[in-house]
């Protein structure tokens, strides 16, 4: 019973933690205070190596005082990310809202999911995680279509500070949430572990990545198409501005881009059964590399449809990546894996983000893509040939 609860309680949470209006004026809100392209880049390369440095203590954390106790922490500094972004009008608060925006992230990533795949195992039904997280990903979308849908007709009418104070309180409905969680009874290899020194966690992380060396592809095919997407999530506003899309256009777009991954997330479970996880993720990873390259050279409004391929092939990743990955682990290091996942899409998202900074400086937003596409396009070559001799 308490593995079922745990998963209503899951589906309100992700509803209230994506019904966020803020996001779909995000860059333009952000423009209007000051913030440029590059200042951007800035803050999202302090949320990557925030998460970077923090992701795998928290996992461990998780995995040995509580994974509920981790999403209460992540759910509380949410709300005060957006209370300070309420006041925001310099860099330096944008960059602490950022900052505590990717503490969040690090202490609620690994623990969500590891608390979900043991909930499942308490209820006898691990073996559906995939098909669950795709649905929990599609409540996720449609609350964020709901968002952007409202939150593009709110700005219109009462301006950008409205969808703030709505996301505010979004927050705070998804933090009274997570209180109502019930923590997973710890198996006995569970219990083992929690009295051990974190350095015997690491030093187990890297003993099952020796004897599982499939894994690694999968993952950096997780990482490296995930961090790409993000390029998406964060910049179509400022390119639907550069290709002469109106604002009042943006929150159907919002909506559109975010219906197009639902089909991913709730029948990945069932296109991996059919063709394997390997050749769907580079399947994804082709797609996505035409996609932004398509991005980077069509200027005008038929890039739409690049962005629309992009995030129908995007709502694969997720499933995949981490069903691949749980499906492998025990309980004891389950959140601290999910985490090095997390660690490593940050890393990646790092690494990309100095690039499509660098060439989006030069070429505008249409640099950026191009940069993007062209990653995707060597590690979809290299991923072919990776998963080909495992």
């Amino acid at each position: 019973m308490t593995g079922l609860r745990n998963l209503r309680v899951l589906y309100a949470m992700r509803f209230f933690g994506s019904l966020i209006p803020a996001y779909v004026i995000e860059r333009l809100y952000w423009e209007e205070r000051g913030m440029s392209i590059q200042m951007v880049v800035y803050t999202e390369m302090i949320f990557a190596v925030t998460v970077v440095l923090l992701e795998l203590p928290t996992g461990i954390i998780a995995d040995r005082w509580s994974r509920k106790r981790m999403l209460v922490l992540a759910s509380l500094l949410g709300c005060f990310e957006f209370l300070i972004l309420l006041y925001a009008d310099s860099f330096r608060h944008f960059a602490l809202a950022v900052f505590l925006a990717a503490v969040g992230r690090s202490a609620g990533s690994g623990a969500e999911n590891a608390l979900l795949y043991d909930s499942l195992k308490a209820a006898g039904r691990e073996e559906s995680f995939e098909q669950v997280l795709g649905r929990l990903n599609a409540v996720d979308i449609a609350s964020t279509m709901l968002a952007a849908m409202c939150g593009s007709v709110l700005a219109g009418r009462f301006g950008y500070g409205l969808n703030y104070w709505i996301s505010l309180a979004s927050s705070i409905a998804a933090l009274f949430f997570t209180f109502m969680l019930v923590e997973p009874a710890a198996s006995g290899e569970a219990e083992r572990e929690k009295g051990m020194p974190a350095s015997a966690s690491i030093a187990g992380s890297v003993r099952f990545f020796r004897s599982n060396r499939g894994v690694l592809p999968v993952m950096l095919s997780g990482m490296v198409t995930g961090a790409s997407l993000n390029f998406i999530d964060e910049f179509w506003q400022l390119y639907l501005d550069r290709v002469g899309i109106p604002a009042a256009a943006f929150g159907l777009f919002s909506a559109s881009i975010f219906l197009l991954r639902l089909p991913g997330n709730i029948l990945a479970y069932k296109l991996k059964s059919r063709l394997g996880s390997r050749l769907l993720l580079t399947a994804v990873t082709a797609v996505l590399a035409a996609g932004f390259l398509y991005l980077s050279m069509a200027r005008n409004a038929s890039g739409l449809a690049s962005i629309f391929l992009i995030c129908l092939a995007g709502g694969l990743i997720e499933p995949l990546a981490a069903g691949y990955l749980h499906h492998r682990i025990g309980s004891s290091m389950r959140a601290t894996l999910d985490s090095f996942q997390s660690l490593g899409l940050n890393v990646a998202l790092i690494a990309a983000g100095l690039g499509f900074g660098y060439f989006s400086s030069r070429w505008d937003v249409f640099g950026g893509y191009g940069f993007i596409g062209m990653l995707c396009l060597a590690f979809g070559v290299y991923f072919a040939f990776a998963s080909s001799k495992i």
